[in-house]
């Protein structure tokens, strides 16, 4: 029998309550650091980062409305206060709606790889989405990306590449929820491990301007 998932509307936001750039003041009722998954999946990362960083905010972006609704009421049930979930499409969101130079780091784990070359155009990581990213950077924000299809971390790291201007590589860690072997403790990432895929993982920093 399948659990009803409760709504949790003090985590849930939805598109329609904004009006340009969102307050995060507003939004999480304190100020600190600010961070964004795109695509949270079952919100596994998402839980595992908010309980060990409380004083930190984070911003769960995800389309897929069962992954959604899993992770809305998962929050709810462990009472995490420092989560909000949205269900929209990111890109245009986060250009639309997310601040110039407030977000502490983008957190992209897993994302769709449209494998078939039709598709590709689908993918979140591209040329005008690095550059919504790098604009709500604050100095020295970080972007984190792992997935385990190594054509599309091929075509990531060429995007990257145009944006060295911009943006300088740093280490990889491992995330809180990590467990042994494991990067950033996503199911995904578990089920991936348990079929032998390796993972791919990179992260950024903005680069400090004059």
């Amino acid at each position: 029998m399948t659990r009803t998932k409760n709504e949790y509307p003090l985590i849930s936001l939805k598109v329609e309550d904004f009006n340009g750039k969102i307050d995060l003041v507003r939004i999480f009722g304190r100020t600190g650091p600010f961070h964004i998954e795109i695509g949270s999946g079952r919100g596994t990362f998402l839980l595992n980062q908010a309980l060990a960083n409380p004083s930190d905010n984070f911003l769960g972006i995800e389309w897929a409305s069962r992954y959604y609704r899993y992770t809305v009421d998962k929050m709810g049930r462990w009472n995490v206060s420092n989560v909000k979930m949205i269900r929209t499409e990111a890109a245009s969101f986060i250009a639309d709606f997310i601040p110039d130079n407030s977000v502490d780091c983008f957190h992209i784990y897993f994302p769709d790889p449209w494998p078939k070359k039709s598709h590709r155009k689908r993918r979140f990581i591209c040329n005008s989405n690095l550059e919504t990213m790098i604009r709500c950077l604050k100095k020295s924000g970080q972007i984190r990306v792992a997935t385990d299809h190594a054509e599309y971390f091929e075509q990531m790291k060429s995007v990257f590449a145009l944006a060295e201007d911009k943006l300088e590589e740093i280490d990889f860690m491992k995330t809180d929820g990590a467990e042994t072997g494991e990067w950033v403790g996503t199911n995904f990432e578990r089920k991936y491990l348990k079929e032998q895929r390796p993972i791919y993982t990179i992260a950024l920093k903005k680069k400090q301007t004059k």
